[in-house]
């Protein structure tokens, strides 16, 4: 999920739905937090995982099936979403824009799967550019080296360029303040890649020695102040989201209890323009029996640490 600023003082809330119909949904906030319209500003796709946020006021929808697209979103409504398939064809997870170097990065769920960045032809265009994996090398350094075909048409993406680095299920990544922060589900690791110094280090590792309070990390966030918000992929009746602050530290933050999580996943943790609220869901929560349950959003209201707005600014619906 995200929120983007309404000029009106209000917000629109967009979530991806990871089912096979697929789609993306909106919110509508007025300025003082009430809901006052809900509506779709996607369908036709196919089991819509995550996503990402751009600068310019657009949600980017990532299809998580072999030879999925990422879909570029109006949280209004009122422009229809175009695929950006120059982004790639495959198990697309989630994305990340580095506004200063104008990139966006990708994650594929698959334990086998590649890191990407996109490097559009034009500025705020993504229908065009250059599509590229992470080769990490010794001490953590990171070449990345041209993806040949796109379209997969010679083969799945990760497999076209010798040497490429396989990440275990890349699920979360985040851009803040020059670091891309990456997720891998597979083996309960959180790794931070520093643009500048072209370096990933892992930061979080759920099964390191000690006691470890996050398992099967997944979707992330970072606040206005940098703590990065951790949600668990983990089908048992307690969910966590942890939080790792600006020393490293990593603790609970919050947890989802009792059957009607049971089975579910904690996911879409984002927070509104001003910081002072928190949006989560709980894919599969109310599940009875086969059902897998219509799922949940949840706020969470603050204070939080940092209040500026965390998004740029789209129209009014």
């Amino acid at each position: 999920m995200a929120c983007f600023a309404a000029d009106d003082g209000g917000w629109i809330l967009v979530s991806n739905a990871e089912s096979f119909q697929g789609g993306a949904s909106a919110v509508r906030f007025g300025a003082r937090g009430e809901i006052r319209s809900a509506y779709p500003i996607l369908d036709g796709t196919r089991q819509n995982c995550s996503g990402g946020a751009t600068p310019w006021a657009t949600w980017l929808s990532c299809e998580e099936v072999e030879g999925g697209l990422v879909w570029e979103c109006d949280p209004s409504g009122r422009d229809r979403a175009s695929s950006r398939p120059a982004m790639g064809s495959f198990k697309h997870e989630a994305a990340a824009v580095d506004p200063r170097g104008r990139r966006v990065y990708l994650t594929e769920d698959l334990m086998d799967g590649g890191l990407y960045r996109f490097t559009p032809a034009r500025w705020q265009d993504l229908s065009e550019g250059l599509l590229e994996i992470a080769v990490v090398g010794s001490r953590g350094r990171v070449s990345w080296r041209e993806i040949p075909d796109p379209w997969a048409r010679a083969g799945p993406t990760r497999d076209q360029v010798d040497g490429s680095t396989r990440f275990k299920r890349a699920e979360g990544v985040w851009h803040d303040a020059g670091v891309v922060y990456v997720a891998t589900t597979g083996d309960h690791r959180v790794h931070a890649y520093d643009i500048a110094r072209e370096r990933i280090e892992v930061i979080y590792d759920g099964l390191g020695a000690g006691r470890t309070p996050l398992l099967r990390v997944d979707q992330l966030t970072a606040n206005a102040i940098g703590e990065v918000f951790v949600c668990e992929d983990i089908a048992t009746e307690e969910i966590d989201i942890g939080l790792i602050d600006r020393t490293g530290r990593v603790s609970r933050f919050l947890s989802a209890t009792g059957p009607v999580h049971a089975g579910s996943e904690l996911t879409g943790v984002t927070f509104d323009p001003s910081g002072s609220r928190m949006y989560f869901a709980s894919q599969r929560a109310f599940a009875s029996g086969a059902d897998p349950g219509p799922g949940a959003v949840y706020e969470v209201s603050g204070p939080f640490r940092g209040s500026r707005a965390v998004h740029a600014t789209t129209p009014s619906a």
